[in-house]
């Protein structure tokens, strides 16, 4: 395939046909007609008092704060806004805060996508006496 028939520069992230400075230049509502029909809605609903404050920390800070400081969030619903692009976020699980660098390819997702809330089970060997067949099971 030759380079004349591809879209866009080669590298470069891109959103909806927009780059990232573009995005981070624009204000919420033209953000928000920009994500999918369920984040969008929860924008032009209003956001919640805490996913404000949300947003107002993100702004203040920058990459390298988050980096050594991150930004402590139970707001697994919130969107990932273009604003939190480089910034990392320690999400809540359930039972423990673990980070979370946000990258561009993140955007229109929610935080708690990105941190699993359950963790997988992991089995071990049937102990002697548990069913009938471990009754055979040689001794080591």
């Amino acid at each position: 395939m030759s380079s004349e028939y591809r879209t866009g520069r080669e590298g470069e992230f891109t959103y909806r046909g927009h780059t990232l400075d573009e995005l981070q230049d624009m204000d919420l509502d033209e953000v928000a007609a920009l994500l999918p029909a369920r984040q969008r809605r929860s924008i032009e609903r209003g956001l919640s008092v805490e996913k404000e404050k949300l947003l107002e920390k993100a702004s203040d800070r920058t990459e390298q704060e988050t980096a050594n400081d991150p930004i402590r969030t139970h707001l697994r619903d919130m969107p990932v806004l273009p604003e939190f692009v480089g910034l990392t976020f320690s999400i809540y699980t359930g039972q423990e805060f673990e980070r979370v660098k946000v990258e561009p390819e993140m955007i229109g997702h929610y935080l708690g996508e990105f941190k699993l809330t359950r963790s997988s089970v992991t089995h071990g060997q049937a102990g002697i006496g548990a069913t009938r067949s471990s009754k055979f099971v040689p001794l080591k």
